[in-house]
């Protein structure tokens, strides 16, 4: 039988079904699981070490498969550890805590291409070191401080103009409703800043002068250029007044795009930039775990058939 792919994501993930189903289209064995259902006895694993190198299995309601076997691994948007709610506090945190670092040191051991390999994710994943790394590399990186000093703020602000607020990493924020909320990149007045602002870290950056903003998107040796309008700071509050264009990267932003992805041993990542009114691309971030279907269905892109392309010939 051919080796399986093993899909690791949440069960509410468009992007990967359709991954999964190219996979099967084209007759490649998947098995997709959520590795946070290893609580309560949701997904069974076991993993043996120490006589040779790792073997394990896990087993979903419809799904087995040996560790071993594994070919590639699409490491797309697990779900958060969450304890049984039978359990106490003190013994949900144990619960959580043994799930989180078994899991994760298991799965991480297990041979074959990963896109992208978890622990190379996790490196990625910190503000600071993309913005030092873009730097590095040639990106033009906007002004940024991180701090919990308001006045330190208000000085960066003296000397870089207008500025913006943006988080360092989403969390799951809920309303008074349920429903989720998100925090939007968004231009903030220093002058506004108290000394709230030291409970914990933020980061303020120099406001773009954009046109637009653009999403390149690698996957293996493909780029995927989406040039991005929108009347907002952040397009992605409102869906509905975004347009869309495909464009071409220009070759020094596509080359530096590949040597970050190389820099941390990263097959896949969502880059996105602002447009300047002279046409300097301006860096913004890398999501590793980065939504992209959306776009190909905006625009035609292949990007479907690149991603299965990627896993399937590992």
């Amino acid at each position: 039988m051919d080796r399986p792919v093993l899909v690791l994501t949440c069960a509410d993930d468009p992007t990967s079904d359709v991954v999964v189903g190219e996979l099967n289209q084209r007759g490649v064995p998947v098995v997709r699981c959520d590795p946070a259902d290893v609580l309560a006895g949701g997904l069974e694993v076991s993993a043996t070490f120490g006589e040779q190198r790792m073997g394990g299995r896990l087993r979903t309601e419809s799904r087995a498969l040996d560790l071993a076997a594994v070919r590639a691994v699409y490491y797309r948007r697990p779900s958060s550890y969450v304890a049984p709610t039978e359990l106490s506090d003190q013994d949900g945190r144990f619960a959580r805590e043994q799930a989180k670092y078994g899991m994760a040191g298991i799965l991480a051991e297990v041979r074959g291409r990963w896109v992208n390999h978890l622990w190379r994710s996790l490196e990625a994943e910190f503000k600071p070191t993309q913005l030092a790394v873009a730097h590095e590399l040639g990106f033009v990186v906007p002004p940024t401080i991180i701090t919990n000093q308001h006045h330190d703020v208000r000085e960066f602000a003296a000397t870089h103009g207008r500025l913006v607020y943006k988080p360092l990493q989403n969390a799951d924020l809920t309303g008074p409703d349920g429903d989720a909320l998100m925090i939007w990149v968004d231009e903030v007045d220093p002058a506004e800043l108290d000394e709230t602002v030291r409970l914990t870290l933020h980061l303020f950056q120099a406001k773009v002068d954009k046109i637009a903003d653009v999403r390149v998107t690698v996957i293996g040796d493909e780029t995927f250029s989406v040039r991005i309008d929108s009347p907002h700071v952040d397009w992605r509050r409102d869906y509905s007044q975004v347009s869309y264009t495909v464009i071409d990267v220009p070759d020094p932003v596509a080359r530096a795009c590949r040597r970050y992805l190389q820099r941390f041993g990263l097959l896949f990542g969502a880059f996105d930039f602002g447009l300047d009114h002279d046409g300097t691309w301006i860096w913004y971030e890398c999501n590793t775990g980065g939504q992209w279907h959306w776009l190909e269905l905006e625009t035609g892109l292949p990007m479907t058939a690149a991603m299965v392309d990627l896993l399937e010939t590992a």
